[in-house]
C-alpha cells in the first residue's frame, strides 16, 4: 500500500494504517504524506520508510512507483486527504493501474464523482470507500436481518448521528480538523451533512438495501460566524414506500459519536447503536427483545467473517476500517489469480456508494435552500 496524505497531525491517516496492518495482509511501502515535503519527509521518518520511498507529492510518487518493477512497487492507494484533494490523485492512481482505498466523502462535488465512476468502470479498478460504520459485524447482521425478511417490508427509519465537537467556533483557533471541514473550499457545499450526514444516509440504505427518491430537509448554521451547516434533519421518502428521518448535528454540546439507527418492518423492528456497536436489538410485537451479541455462533456467515474476536471482547472502530481493507484487499487478490471473490469479500462500499453519498449532499442542500417541501432524489 501507498498513501495520500495522513502527514504529522492527521488523526485519520493514523486510523488507516492501524486498520490497514490489523490482518497482516498489507504493508505501508511508500507515501506522500503531505503537501509540505519536508513534513511527508518527517513522516516517513517516523513509520521507517526508505527515504527513496517517500515522496514530495502524489503526482511523483505514482509516477514513480509505476515505472518500478511489478513485484516491487505499491499495489494499491490509500487517499486520505481533505475533500478537495481526493479526486484528482484517485483518477491518476486508477489511470496508471493502480486499485485505490478512499476516505469519504468520496469527491468535492457530485460532478467528481460520477466523473471517477467513468474511471472505475473504464480502467476496471477496485475502489473502496471506508464509509467505517458498515464495516461493524452487527451491522452486517443487521443487513442480513432485513434480507432474510425477518422483520418484513420495511416501513421506517430513523437514523441520528449527534456530535458536539463543534459546539464553538473552534475553526478560530489552530485546530487541523475543525479548519479544514469547516472550510468551504476544502470540504465542498456541505459541513455536517458532508462529515456525518453521508454515514447516516450510507447506513439506512446499506442495511434496509432501499433508495432514497425524495425528500425534504431543513439545514443550519447555528455557531455564529461559521460558513457550512453545523445541523440539520431530513425527511426521507425510499423506494419501497418507506418513509425515515435523518439528523446529523455536530453542535450538540457534550455528545460525543454515538450513531443510531432503527429500522421498524411489518414484522418487527430493530437497532444498533454506536455506543454498544458489540449488540443489536430486534424488537417483536408479541415477544421479548432480543438482543444478538457479536462473536456469537448463531450470527449470519456475513456477521461471523467481520468478526475477529470471541463473544465478550469488543471491537470497534479501528477493526471496522480493517474489515473494508481486508475484503477489498481479498478482491484485489482473488483477481490477480484469476479466482472469483466470495460474496462477502465483496461487501465494502464502492464507488457506487460514493456517487450516491454526494448526491445525498447536494439534494439535501438544494432542498434546505428550497421553499419547496419536498423535492426528487437526482443522481
Amino acid at each position: 500500500m501507498g498513501m495520500i496524505g495522513g502527514g504529522p497531525g492527521a488523526f485519520i491517516g493514523a486510523v488507516h494504517r492501524t486498520a490497514a496492518a490489523m490482518d497482516g495482509l498489507i504493508e505501508l511501502v511508500c507515501g506522500s504524506f503531505s503537501s509540505d515535503p519536508g513534513k511527508s519527509k518527517q513522516m516517513g521518518e517516523q513509520l521507517a520508510l526508505p527515504s527513496e520511498r517517500v515522496y514530495g507529492n502524489y503526482e511523483e510518487m505514482i509516477r514513480k512507483e509505476s515505472e518500478m518493477p511489478e513485484n516491487e512497487r505499491m499495489d494499491f492507494v490509500s487517499i486520505v486527504t481533505p475533500n478537495h484533494v481526493h479526486f484528482g490523485p484517485a483518477k491518476m492512481a486508477m489511470e496508471a493501474g493502480f486499485d485505490v482505498v478512499m476516505d469519504k466523502p468520496m469527491t468535492f462535488d457530485l460532478a467528481e464523482a460520477k466523473q471517477l465512476k467513468e474511471i472505475v468502470e473504464r480502467t476496471g479498478r477496485l475502489l473502496c470507500l471506508t464509509h467505517t460504520y458498515s464495516g461493524y459485524p452487527m451491522i452486517k447482521e443487521a443487513k442480513q436481518q432485513v434480507k432474510s425478511g425477518s422483520i418484513g417490508k420495511v416501513r421506517k427509519i430513523f437514523v441520528t448521528y449527534p456530535q458536539g465537537w463543534l459546539h464553538s467556533f473552534l475553526e478560530g483557533s489552530d485546530q487541523k480538523q475543525a479548519s479544514w471541514r469547516t472550510d468551504p473550499s476544502r470540504s465542498g457545499i456541505a459541513g455536517a451533512m458532508g462529515d456525518i450526514g453521508t454515514h447516516a444516509f450510507n447506513l439506512a440504505e446499506y442495511i434496509t438495501g432501499l433508495k432514497v427518491t425524495a425528500l425534504c430537509a431543513q439545514i443550519n448554521i447555528v455557531v455564529e460566524g461559521r460558513k457550512l451547516d453545523d445541523d440539520g434533519a431530513v425527511f426521507l421518502q425510499f423506494d419501497n414506500g418507506a418513509t425515515g428521518l435523518l439528523v446529523a448535528s455536530q453542535v450538540l454540546t457534550g455528545e460525543e459519536n454515538n450513531l443510531t439507527i432503527k429500522v421498524y418492518g411489518e414484522k418487527g423492528g430493530l437497532e444498533w447503536t454506536h455506543a454498544d456497536a458489540n449488540s443489536l436489538l430486534l424488537k417483536w410485537p408479541d415477544a421479548p427483545m432480543q438482543t444478538l451479541r457479536a462473536g456469537t455462533g448463531y450470527l449470519s456467515d456475513a456477521a461471523k467473517h467481520n468478526t475477529r474476536t470471541p463473544s465478550g471482547h469488543p471491537e470497534g472502530f479501528l477493526e471496522a476500517f480493517a474489515n473494508h481493507y481486508r475484503n477489498f484487499v481479498l478482491c484485489v487478490i482473488a483477481r490477480e489469480k484469476g479466482e472469483q471473490a466470495k460474496e462477502e469479500w465483496l461487501d465494502f462500499p464502492t464507488v457506487d456508494d460514493g456517487v450516491r453519498g454526494m448526491a445525498f449532499i447536494e439534494n439535501v442542500i438544494a432542498s434546505g435552500r428550497s421553499e419547496q417541501k419536498w423535492t426528487r432524489f437526482e443522481v
